[in-house]
């Protein structure tokens, strides 16, 4: 058996730490490098750390990217020039950008989801299975109040996913604050809260006459229920081609990381 060989950006972050110690503690992956400026120069896990993915990226096989809104696009892209497969954790992309990056992608596999949590994927699952029968639907996005970007990675995903719901009044014509309904996002609106005590939720309220479902998924305070879906997303972004988006997409794919 191969040993993969990762590079992971944001290494010293919430969810890239708990990734460096999995990715230690697995026989068929090798920690080749990480990305933290703060941490640069020194070493974790026993690989070196660089400033920037541009360095971090020799004899690696896969990027891992936990990094932030305003540089994963640039990692993913210097990654793509190097024949580097990557895998996306990061949040805040918008539909333009991987639409720029499944085209410099090529044959080169990009896996991306707006959460790679188990719980996450089987949440957006269920709600696309509803939307086929339930047109109108609003997805609300709670995350804690340093989350810089609106909305979450997750609910983003979901909105792309879902399409666009069928709604009695249009948006425009709401009388009072428009923004109080939220942005729409690939026509679902998304409304988005930043508070303290939330790490990330994402919930989707669909209504029908006289009756309502919603179906909700909540992150705990650590990052463990990130791993095994990102670590599943690195062992199989070698063998895809182009851009992969979503945890539920690749399950369907490759069950149980076959």
């Amino acid at each position: 058996m191969s040993t993969l060989r990762l590079c992971i950006a944001g290494a010293t972050g919430w969810t890239g730490s708990a990734l460096v110690d999995a990715v230690v503690a697995a026989e068929d992956l090798e920690l080749r490098s990480a990305v933290s400026r703060s941490a640069a120069g020194g070493e974790l896990g026993g690989a070196p750390v660089h400033a920037s993915v541009g360095e971090a990226l020799d004899g690696v096989d896969v990027l891992v990217d936990y990094t932030a809104h305003d540089v994963v696009k640039a990692n993913t892209l210097t990654a793509l020039e190097r024949g580097v497969a990557v895998v996306i954790g990061t949040s805040g992309l918008t539909a333009d950008d991987f639409a720029e990056i499944e085209a410099a992608a090529g044959e080169v596999g990009v896996i991306a989801a707006g959460n790679f949590s188990l719980t996450a994927a089987m949440m957006k699952a269920a709600a696309q299975l509803a939307a086929r029968h339930l047109p109108s639907w609003e997805v609300i996005d709670y995350a804690s109040a340093t989350k810089a970007d609106a909305p979450s990675g997750t609910a983003r995903e979901l909105a792309e996913a879902l399409g666009a719901a069928k709604v009695d009044h249009a948006v425009a014509d709401t009388a009072g604050a428009v923004e109080a309904r939220g942005a729409t996002i690939a026509g679902t609106q998304v409304h988005s809260l930043r508070l303290p005590s939330f790490t990330v939720s994402t919930e989707v309220v669909f209504g029908l006459p006289d009756e309502r479902l919603s179906i909700r998924h909540d992150a705990g305070t650590s990052a463990a229920p990130y791993v095994a879906g990102t670590l599943l997303a690195a062992r199989v972004a070698p063998r895809t081609k182009g851009l992969v988006r979503g945890l539920d997409t690749l399950l369907l794919k490759y069950p149980a990381g076959a």
